[in-house]
């Protein structure tokens, strides 16, 4: 169900994906594509606290990351945050794996508990995203908490924290930390609300009630538009917001015939939407009107004759349409998350209930169309 790319490896095209076995240890998969050869390779690191229910990896420290994990206790299920590193030989991503890789999995070093018995159920965990990898901040039931990870990581220190005020039970879903703003904001999703909220003082500085007619499942910054932000939840729809004015989304894609689980912006290509459903279907949208480019390149004058000149400047007035650009179903079951790579834009990950995980890439013609 946890996927995520390696966000520190801008080299190699890796990413990492949690089991959720009841029965056996849990682990987390290393999976590394050789684009040239078109192999994947995997390595199994074990992960022996629980199933894991989310992944995060370090923005500057390639061997780190932070899991969500179940752990039972006193018959009690409690959802526990830590942040571990992996073995040494295998923070980077080309080495060969060998051809056996269950008799010799290797064991996740434990560096820290984000300790949260006080706080509740963890549901995600969030890197500062230009950051050094000293700043994480955790979702718990209702709590946001700021954490500083000591110099070796091996210590978690509680800097700041806010609670979710209400009726009922409030719980955070999901969050994303926007690149932004000095990364001074980040984003709540819980039930139908999308929250943002200010790091420095930890308050409320935005609120878009109801934006979706059912639960909010995931959340993404458009990383080249400051105040531009993507929602997708059970109403099967996707919806892009202006936190500057949060009474009506900008756009609403309905490509969907299920819960949307997952949507991801392209690193560099902000047009470019991915999406994830319980339909096993996912969706890659062209979102050129409220993309950084609405207009596609400018061209240069010189190049141009009188008459092509002509109409060149009408086609540039209008913008691009936007449209899906391609529908995967390779999955047989509900896709839970879909991942870009960190070291390739045009590549991007799939994974899905019953365990598998594709890597696909965006079609050719569409790259060229946007680079040239």
């Amino acid at each position: 169900r946890a996927l995520t790319p390696q966000t520190a490896e801008t080299d190699a095209i890796r990413f990492l994906v949690g089991t959720q076995s009841l029965r056996y240890d849990n682990q987390i998969h290393i999976i590394d594509f050789d684009d040239e050869n078109n192999i994947i390779n995997k390595n199994v690191l074990l992960h022996q606290v629980g199933e894991i229910w989310h992944i995060s990896t370090s923005p500057a420290d390639k061997g780190v990351l932070a899991t969500c994990y179940n752990r039972t206790s006193d018959s009690k299920v409690m959802t526990c945050a830590a942040v571990w590193r992996m073995p040494k030989e295998l923070e980077s991503g080309s080495h060969e794996s060998p051809d056996d890789s269950s008799s010799n999995a290797q064991t996740l070093e434990l560096l820290c508990h984000l300790d949260n018995t006080a706080h509740g159920n963890m549901a995600c965990v969030m890197w500062e995203p230009m950051g050094d990898g000293k700043k994480i901040i955790s979702l718990a039931d209702n709590n946001i908490l700021l954490w500083d990870l000591q110099e070796s990581s091996d210590e978690a220190v509680l800097s700041s924290s806010a609670a979710l005020e209400g009726k009922g039970q409030l719980k955070f879903t999901s969050g994303r930390w926007s690149p932004h703003h000095n990364c001074t904001q980040i984003a709540t999703a819980n039930d139908t609300t999308v929250r943002g909220w200010d790091t420095r003082s930890m308050r409320q500085i935005y609120c878009i009630e109801n934006a979706h007619g059912q639960l909010v499942r995931d959340l993404d910054f458009n990383p080249n538009k400051q105040y531009y932000l993507a929602s997708c939840g059970d109403d099967c729809k996707v919806k892009f917001w202006d936190t500057r004015n949060v009474t009506e989304p900008v756009k609403t894609l309905e490509e969907h015939s299920h819960w949307v689980w997952n949507v991801r912006y392209n690193h560099s290509h902000d047009q470019l939407i991915l999406t994830g459903s319980s339909d096993s279907r996912v969706i890659l949208s062209n979102m050129v009107s409220i993309s950084s480019e609405p207009f596609g390149h400018m061209v240069d004058d010189d190049e141009l004759s009188d008459q092509e000149d002509q109409h060149q400047e009408e086609k540039i007035k209008e913008p691009l349409q936007d449209s899906v650009i391609a529908t995967y179903e390779e999955h047989e079951d509900s896709v839970y998350a879909v991942e870009w790579s960190s070291a390739d834009p045009w590549l991007f990950a799939s994974l899905s209930y019953d365990g598998r995980l594709v890597i696909n890439r965006v079609p050719r013609a569409l790259k060229y169309h946007i680079l040239l």
